[in-house]
């Protein structure tokens, strides 16, 4: 695929409505996970802001990146092992995301001890590199599967709540080892001073995704915009709220600046808040009347258990960012970007 306009315009909408550019004048990055969904878009609007930011990113498979990025002079892309790499060897850098991580449920459950491995040891080799060359800021892209199973939405969820994961549950690789990460996060704050914030972030999705992205909301727009009918395996009774990239990427840079150290965010759009039944019928009612909503009970999936989040966001909204793209918005643009 050519470069999509509809990514460009969002990259464009980025610069025009992010306050606190001017605070990144002439900084310097190192991003894990680059050539996944939200790392590639935080990159694209990092060097858009035209703001003298230089960027390391480094990737296990340099070609993917390339093709991603192009050749530009202040991207350094480095191919490595992301948990045995001597990363004191990049220099220091001013801020560190980590955005990398497994995030296929099926891949969790198939592997659920690479999946466990790969975010704990990751995690531990990038906070180590963080305190060794002292950085100003580091954010660790955790997930709203640490809140495990919460079954009452009738009141918000804040950060310092905590439902019940399975221990013994195969598929709890993911969710368990994102806990275990925001720890060590935390712990490095604590004994080490390094300035890690977590970001819990919500279903995240936009123009960017991949043709095999399988979440919910991918597979669902893509339904609507080829006029398929939607088929739901589980009941669809988990709701959540969901944020579009460039509102991910904005929140993840407010938490970076001006976020506390060994402290969690939640980031989501509120107003989203939907269950998978309820946001299939949304889609047919909204964009496409000729398709239809049918359940298919199938077990094996690697789904996670029926969960309602309905995330509070009040304390990074105290940080001053509010989203931007509602749940229509985010529909339209993901459909647009699958009919390109």
């Amino acid at each position: 695929m050519g470069k999509s306009s509809v990514l460009l315009r969002d990259v464009e909408e980025f610069c025009e409505t992010f306050a606190l550019r001017k605070e990144l004048h002439g900084s310097s990055f190192l991003i894990t996970g680059a050539t996944g969904l939200i790392g590639s878009i935080l990159v694209k609007c990092l060097l858009a802001l035209d703001e003298g930011v230089k960027i390391i990113a480094p990737v296990r498979n340099a070609e993917k990146a390339k093709s991603l990025f192009g050749d530009d002079i202040r991207l350094q892309i480095v191919e490595c092992e992301l948990s045995s790499f001597d990363y004191s060897s990049l220099g220091k850098v001013d801020y560190v995301v980590h955005c990398a991580a497994p995030t296929s449920s099926r891949f969790f459950v198939e592997k659920p001890v690479d999946t466990f491995n790969i975010i704990i040891n990751v995690t531990q080799h990038i906070l180590e590199y963080a305190k060794t060359v002292g950085v100003k800021g580091f954010v660790f892209l955790s997930s709203l599967e640490v809140y495990g199973t919460i079954t009452d939405d009738s009141s918000c969820v804040s950060e310092d709540i905590q439902g019940y994961l399975d221990p013994m549950s195969v598929r709890s690789s993911y969710p368990m080892a994102k806990r275990a990460a925001e720890n060590l996060c935390a712990l490095y704050a604590s004994q080490y001073g390094v300035p890690a914030k977590i970001v819990r972030l919500t279903q995240t999705t936009g123009a960017g995704i991949s043709k095999d992205d399988n979440r919910v909301i991918a597979q669902f727009a893509r339904c609507a915009a080829n006029g398929e009918d939607i088929v739901l395996h589980t009941t669809g009774e988990s709701a959540r709220p969901y944020c579009y990239t460039t509102d991910s990427v904005s929140a993840i840079l407010y938490i970076l600046l001006k976020g506390n150290a060994g402290e969690a965010y939640n980031v989501a759009n509120e107003e989203t808040y939907i269950s998978a039944r309820g946001m299939a019928e949304y889609l047919r009612e909204n964009f496409n009347h000729d398709i239809d909503v049918r359940v298919e009970i199938a077990d094996n999936m690697g789904y996670a258990p029926v969960t309602k989040l309905r995330l509070s966001t009040s304390k990074i909204q105290s940080l001053g960012w509010l989203p931007i793209y509602d749940l229509n918005r985010i529909f339209r643009n993901l459909i647009d970007y699958i009919a390109e």
